[in-house]
């Protein structure tokens, strides 16, 4: 069985950029589980940090059951992902407890550095899982068999100095845009604060106006999401593509990205 991670910065990351990737791979048979680093405990302009921690992480459980997968607790407040040995110990022991075959995570280009910073601890957990002598935290049995690394296309498909980025993977969710809706309409006490803070007009909306330019961009599919593979050197045996291989003709990689490499 395939087992998928994703692993990322605040609560409704995943729902915007991942989660139909998710839900495609549990209809195909793979276990999926579902991190949030941090607790989104900034994310309101009404609530006290101690209710919108609680509100928050009762929606992320929501969106989780939707999806059929197993919800891990977050670690850390907002603003507080940083690439610290503390940390990393303790994403590391869920990569290990987890034993995933593919990561999904944040790109490593984005527009805020809670995002960028996830990125990096996800890609050194998912390096280390199988050094013994790498400490988790906690202690957690070190996991030898191959993780690929995938990287999410960051928001608005530009790098933190506006260069567009372009998607190698582009996966075809255009048959779970709805639950995947559904899965980001959990997270309710975002809308109004999203609004407010980044003048995002309508919160799912614009969630499946970013999977429809995916899709044009992919010249294939109605909505997608779209990801780059992580190096396979330290992660895998050889350069595979597990993410393709378990969802077959609903993952389409483009092969002007293959040439461009090089």
């Amino acid at each position: 069985m395939t087992t998928a991670l994703a692993i990322v910065a605040h609560p409704d990351d995943i729902e915007f950029v991942i989660a139909g990737t998710l839900l495609r791979l549990k209809d195909k048979g793979a276990d999926i589980h579902m991190l949030n680093i941090a607790s989104g405990s900034y994310g309101s302009m009404i609530h006290s940090e101690k209710d919108i921690t609680r509100i928050r992480w009762e929606e992320a459980q929501a969106s989780a059951r939707e999806a059929g997968a197993t919800m891990h607790p977050p670690l850390v407040k907002d603003l507080h992902i940083f690439y610290t040995v503390e940390l990393l110990r303790e994403v590391t022991a869920i990569v290990r407890e987890v034993q995933p075959d593919i990561v999904l995570t944040h790109s490593p280009q984005d527009y805020m550095e809670d995002h960028m910073n996830a990125a990096r601890l996800a890609v050194t957990a998912a390096f280390v899982r199988a050094l013994p002598l790498v400490e988790s935290d906690p202690p957690t049995a070190a996991f030898p068999g191959d993780t690929m690394v995938y990287h999410a296309m960051p928001h608005g498909g530009r790098d933190p100095l506006r260069k567009r980025i372009q998607a190698e993977i582009y996966v075809n969710i255009t048959d779970v845009l709805q639950r995947k809706t559904s899965m980001l309409a959990k997270h309710d006490s975002q809308k109004a604060f999203l609004d407010a803070a980044q003048g995002m007009d309508s919160y799912l909306i614009s969630m499946q106006d970013s999977c429809r330019e995916f899709g044009r961009m992919s010249g294939r599919f109605e909505y997608a999401e779209g990801f780059r593979r992580h190096s396979h050197l330290g992660f895998a045996s050889h350069d595979g593509d597990p993410l393709s291989d378990a969802l077959g003709d609903l993952a389409w990689t483009d092969p002007a990205y293959i040439e461009s490499l090089g």
